[in-house]
């Protein structure tokens, strides 16, 4: 990768909102249809009027998600890693450190799918599929998504971080549309097609894993034809074995695996405790999730965007710069979150009910449940932004501090107590409630490490 290539010039001269909008916004389409293609299984079961169908679907989703925390454990931990040796212009560490995150990805991968196979019936019960219908269509699920497809997915995530820690986000975003594109056009296909009646859940976990592993292939083909052009490098040598570069890419993925495990293994709970008040409510919060995701996920396309920049440049000892491209960010991120709000909160009932349009119960309880989650949106944005630029600069001891806290401290035990005050409901708002008091310790823990930072740091511009 030589040092007059375009990402150099993104990296250290374009203008910062330029630079990020470069960055960011192939990402955040790319979130967005990943988003779609998430929501296209809830959709297209939702057409069968079958609540029994759409809990399959959304008891599955913490199980299928847990594959995002392998992928983060590597990806992001990877992905800093590369921007910060690039940075320093070590591009031989930016290479270990792409084969460190893609074999260890491959390994853990294919032993979560291997464990999930042997301890299927168990493994769905935990996840709240217990009713007799719900557990049968869930196996199908499961094991089309994560036990043969979970490689596709995981290694589809993980490559975007890294194509996209070398400044390639559009490459990078076409890779993750494409995922989601090809499962909005396999899902009708295997569901209504070439699947007897009936098997819809199956035909959407087929549609989905295939998909994954298609956009993965993509990723292989676009690596191979950058590979003189790029500083990735993935064959194995003793260079891995290096205990440094481990610790450091642990320390700073494993805050983000464990977010997004910690956001799973919450789902399952309210999953949970929303079964016993029937599939209705429990229908409702699943599509409730989904709809909800999208705000989220166009925050999540920005800080992925914007990592490999504050990356760089702290690397790069340009503060100034650094310091910037956290301010925009943090104000976009929470401004669109503030829209996506708006939206949920005035159009709650139509966004629920493209999923779920036999209306009925669940169309009530998904419309109501929406507008609660809705309102920790910008909360949520900010935390997550300063989770982000903590990631960035290797700081992994605040964002595991924050991934803890944001799902895992606060939430679950909220989510217990307050079923108990307010059934359904109560349960709902523990999310809200969490969002708001982790973006106050999130804004606390910035301004120390700026504060601790301002006196070494020179030229950083507080």
């Amino acid at each position: 990768m030589k040092e007059s290539s375009k990402e150099y010039e993104l990296f250290e001269k374009s203008p910062v909102h330029i630079a990020i909008m470069k960055l960011a916004v192939p990402t955040v389409f790319g979130q967005i249809i990943l988003v779609i293609y998430n929501m296209a299984d809830t959709f297209f079961i939702g057409l069968t009027g079958s609540d029994i169908k759409l809990t399959a679907v959304t008891v599955c989703m913490p199980a299928f998600m847990f594959l995002s925390a392998i992928s983060n454990l590597f990806g992001v931990g990877g992905a800093s890693e590369v921007s910060r040796s690039l940075g320093r212009r070590e591009l031989r560490r930016a290479g270990d450190a792409a084969a460190f995150a893609v074999w260890g990805c491959v390994g853990m991968t294919l032993l979560y799918s291997l464990g999930a196979w042997v301890l299927l019936d168990p493994y769905v019960n935990i996840l709240g599929g217990f009713h007799v219908g719900v557990h049968q269509l869930a196996r199908g699920y499961l094991i089309s998504t994560v036990v043969l497809g979970g490689i596709g997915t995981s290694m589809n995530a993980l490559l975007a971080h890294l194509v996209r820690s070398e400044g390639r986000s559009s490459q990078a975003s076409i890779g993750i549309m494409m995922g989601g594109i090809l499962n909005l056009l396999l899902d009708p296909l295997f569901m209504f097609r070439l699947l007897p009646p009936g098997n819809e859940v199956l035909g959407a976990g087929i549609a989905t894993g295939l998909s994954n592993f298609i956009a993965m292939l993509y990723f292989v083909v676009i690596l191979y034809k950058n590979r003189r052009a790029s500083a990735l490098r993935f064959r194995p040598t003793k260079r891995l074995l290096d205990r440094d570069l481990a610790l450091t890419i642990f320390s700073t993925g494993l805050p983000a695996c464990i977010m997004t495990l910690f956001e799973n293994i919450s789902y399952a709970l309210l999953d949970r405790l929303m079964a016993s008040n029937g599939t209705s409510v429990q229908a409702g919060i699943g599509v409730a999730k989904k709809v909800n995701m999208l705000a989220h996920c166009i925050v999540r396309g920005m800080t992925q965007g914007v990592l490999p920049l504050i990356a760089y440049n702290y690397a790069a000892r340009n503060y100034k710069r650094m310091h910037a491209v956290v301010r925009l960010s943090v104000s976009i991120s929470v401004f669109l979150a503030g829209l996506c709000m708006a939206a949920c909160l005035a159009f709650s009932y139509e966004l629920v009910g493209v999923f779920i349009q036999h209306g009925g119960d669940s169309l009530y309880y998904g419309a109501r449940f929406l507008r609660i989650l809705c309102v920790g949106g910008p909360f949520s944005a900010c935390a997550y932004t300063f989770i982000s630029f903590f990631q960035a600069v290797g700081s992994g001891g605040r964002s595991f501090i924050l991934a803890i806290l944001r799902k895992g401290i606060l939430d679950m035990p909220l989510m217990l107590l307050l079923t108990r005050v307010w059934p359904a409901y109560g349960t709902v708002w523990a999310t809200p409630i969490t969002d708001v008091v982790c973006c106050a310790v999130a804004i606390v823990l910035f301004r120390i490490f700026i504060t601790r930072a301002h006196a070494s740091m020179p030229g950083y511009d507080n």
